[in-house]
């Protein structure tokens, strides 16, 4: 699991030391807009530092351990159906190597090895003048390269909420340097078409370049010998997982909530394992335990999975997931399991920062409805923009209170509002005290509220509140897109139907004996009420008070 985290860190570090020697190649082409000179004086400024000792060794490195950790992952895949997008990410990188090789057996491979010389004039000559093809090789290499990176970068980045902001900016960029670097490329190309009629130039270029029609055959045997070294070590991971399954024993059993039981290959995850199966599964990220919209329930055989690794722990942490949530793409199990997904297949980035325990389940919180009296009145007495500004100023000092004591503002009902306390917290005593707590905020917040519109109103705003304790059943509702978490069950009818009575008893709060009881209130007997609620056979006990009572 920590080898796991440590590959994490060197396939980004290494993917960004070649990104960064990438972004100087095209610049440096782009230069060739300008002129020739201009890109022989820029590769200088931007490819002779990778060219030395330390540059050399930081982009091999880079490029060994980013070529290492593909061929590793493909290994690690016990399924190869992928993702529109981690498709081409896959298929991009495992081209890269063949095109590359054209282009170093000509330049660094071949200067290292057979002895050359090439510049920038050499390389152009050869791309546009005697071997065109290696330029129509040299086009397509920008592409996918570029491609390759940018679909990685969008995979690491969904969901961050800083990319989703900048997403069109970066588009453009991304458009435009490969854009610049062909352009001049081309320009450069023609130049040297132009010089190339005159032989005394060419035999010049092709002396200092150290390129003769020998050299030019041991360029295409090293060429070809660098595909064949390629094309082997592409076929070993291929090969090992073949053996990986021919020797393995019996495999665990994956029931799925649709009813389906499907068997899990060797080492492969939950996320693999549905996808072999075709079954739609959310994983924005591809399966690298940042999206976490893969997350799934582990309805039995949670005992005999693997504990989460480093990374999949960060993303349940980060979520505050319970016990029995697990990411798909990070548990492989080794025993049977039964698992529920908790998000449509068709999930967001934005959907996998959602609450990981409030995907919809049942638990004990405590539900506040409050009301603005007299709505009615001040709507026909004031003009509808005077209006929208006093209910703003209330929905925000509501808010205000919520946010200070732990509360979930849940939604709103044109002039009042239903709030949430208890989703974070298994004690009831606690809720309860955070939703008087929450309580006593609103009310100085509404005479905060009256105390600066006393010029306005005609008299003061005045709310009412019902609170009650008990089971609902919690989670994100609504439209894709729009979801909000939020409760229904009988708890929320009743807290509704108690805030309502504020009305009835001319009163401030009406209290559940359910909600005193759970937070340890100590309230007079005698002011105990009986209530019908419509839904209910039995009456609910309630309190109706003009303050918020004291706490134990």
């Amino acid at each position: 699991m920590i080898l796991q985290g440590i590959r994490a860190d060197l396939r980004l570090s290494s993917a960004l030391v070649i990104f960064g020697f990438v972004t100087c190649h095209l610049a440096n082409h782009a230069l060739a807009l300008v002129s020739l000179d201009a890109a022989i004086f820029g590769h200088e400024t931007l490819m002779e530092p990778w060219e030395g000792p330390i540059g050399t060794g930081l982009l091999l490195g880079a490029g060994l351990t980013h070529y290492g950790n593909a061929l590793w992952s493909v290994y690690l895949r016990r399924t190869l159906r992928l993702s529109a997008a981690e498709g081409w990410q896959l298929g991009l990188g495992l081209l890269i190597p063949v095109l590359m090789m054209v282009h170093l057996s000509g330049t660094r491979l071949g200067e290292e090895i057979l002895g050359l010389r090439p510049g920038y004039p050499s390389v152009l000559l050869s791309q546009w003048v005697l071997s065109p093809w290696k330029g129509v090789v040299q086009a397509i290499l920008v592409g996918v390269v570029w491609g390759h990176a940018c679909v990685g970068l969008h995979l690491r980045l969904e969901g961050k909420r800083a990319y989703a902001r900048l997403r069109s900016w970066l588009l453009a960029v991304a458009v435009v340097i490969p854009t610049l670097a062909v352009a001049g490329w081309v320009t450069a190309g023609n130049q040297v078409i132009r010089a190339a009629a005159d032989p005394q130039w060419v035999h010049d270029v092709l002396a200092e370049a150290r390129i003769s029609e020998d050299s030019s055959a041991a360029i295409i045997r090293l060429m070809l010998l660098g595909m064949a070294i390629h094309g082997g070590l592409i076929l070993l991971p291929f090969l090992a997982r073949q053996g990986r399954y021919w020797q393995a024993g019996r495999r665990p059993m994956l029931t799925h909530s649709s009813g389906r039981v499907l068997r899990v290959m060797p080492g492969a995850t939950i996320l693999e394992t549905l996808r072999d199966h075709h079954i739609a599964h959310a994983a924005v990220c591809g399966g690298k335990a940042r999206c976490t919209t893969c997350r799934v329930r582990i309805q039995a055989g949670a005992s005999d999975l693997p504990p989460p690794g480093p990374l999949e722990a960060a993303a349940l942490t980060r979520i505050e997931a319970p016990d029995d949530v697990r990411l798909a793409c990070q548990v492989r199990p080794v025993a049977d399991v039964s698992i529920l997904a908790l998000l449509p297949a068709d999930a967001s980035a934005a959907d996998g920062k959602l609450h990981g325990g409030l995907e919809g389940r049942e638990r004990y919180v405590v539900v506040v409805f409050i009301d603005l009296r007299g709505s009615t009145t001040l709507g026909e007495a004031k003009l509808p923009f005077d209006v929208l500004f006093i209910l703003n100023r209330f929905f925000l000092q509501m808010t205000k209170a919520l946010i200070s004591t732990g509360g979930h503002y849940s939604n709103f009902t044109g002039d009042g509002l239903m709030a949430l306390y208890g989703l974070d917290s298994n004690d009831p005593a606690e809720s309860v005290a955070a939703a008087l707590n929450g309580v006593r905020a609103m009310i100085a917040g509404m005479d905060q509220l009256n105390h600066d519109l006393a010029l306005e109103l005609t008299t003061p705003l005045r709310m009412g509140i019902g609170i009650h304790f008990g089971e609902a059943i919690v989670g994100a509702m609504g439209p894709p897109g729009s979801q909000i978490v939020s409760a229904i069950g009988d708890t929320v009818n009743t807290a509704a139907r108690l805030e309502s009575l504020t009305k009835d008893y001319d009163c401030l709060l009406v209290l559940s004996h359910a909600a005193a009881e759970a937070g340890g209130l100590v309230l007079a007997p005698g002011s105990l009420r009986q209530v019908p609620v419509k839904g209910r056979v039995e009456p609910v006990g309630c309190y109706a008070l003009d303050s918020v009572p004291a706490q134990p």
